[in-house]
């Protein structure tokens, strides 16, 4: 499982926490170039702060407690005893071991959730399965060769997570993409072998065939990824 960073988490917090502990009822004049300079940088930590808070794990369900959060910055602020009693390093792990508890258990949710997904998706119409655990379907079936591990592909594509959110797409971004086929990951080398030129095929991919399991690193570690894919073209290298 990959650590997460304590001054990451920290700065989070804190970014946001310094401008969220002022009285944002208070009514203040901007009567300067540098009041305005000083509004707008403290307008950036907000909006940084809202977002990135909402990345960290479990924050949908268990988000921070934003007065507890600016306590503990106006104690670090003035100088008072901070780290609940702790020294730097012990608030360091004991922040990191509570992100970490929160990333195992929506690993194995995640986990969980997939192989249930993949076991009824196999039973569908169409679907094959190979010896590896990939998951494929054919909608348009082409007639051109088929490419190999050593070729250069042209093709257009759509991801998404199992909970349908697209996370990458060659069609929205408005441009089939050109790449070798042992460069990408483990599903896509075995699933665009499969296709003749000409072809249109669905890919429900492992997490074992793309990034690897919970904490191997990647934003999508873990994730049962989809794909639709179109071959346009082998480009030999």
């Amino acid at each position: 499982m990959k650590k997460l960073s304590f001054l990451a988490i920290t700065a989070i917090v804190m970014m946001g926490v310094a401008f969220a502990s002022c009285d944002s009822t208070k009514s203040v004049s901007i009567k300067t170039e540098m009041d305005s300079i000083s509004y707008v940088i403290g307008a950036s930590w907000g909006q940084g702060f809202k977002e990135r808070s909402a990345q960290l794990p479990g924050a949908s369900t268990n988000p921070l407690n934003m007065e507890i959060a600016m306590k503990g910055f106006i104690d670090a602020a003035n100088g008072d005893s901070i780290w609940l009693g702790m020294d730097m390093n012990e608030a360091g792990a004991f922040a990191n071991n509570y992100f970490q508890s929160i990333m195992m258990k929506e690993a194995e949710a995640s986990s969980e959730e997939s192989n249930k997904f993949l076991a009824e998706n196999a039973k569908q119409s169409g679907v094959i399965t190979t010896e590896s655990g990939l998951q494929y379907k054919v909608i348009t079936e082409g007639t051109g060769p088929k490419p190999t591990i050593d070729d250069v592909v042209k093709v257009h594509y759509h991801g998404t997570l199992l909970n349908g959110d697209m996370f990458d797409s060659s069609i929205q971004n408005g441009e089939p993409v050109e790449f070798p086929i042992a460069r990408v990951i483990e599903g896509w080398k075995e699933g665009v072998q499969l296709m003749p030129v000409g072809s249109k095929y669905m890919f429900w991919i492992p997490a074992e065939l793309a990034y690897g399991p919970a904490g191997s690193g990647h934003q999508y570690s873990g994730k049962l990824l989809i794909f639709e894919v179109e071959l346009f073209e082998i480009i030999k290298q």
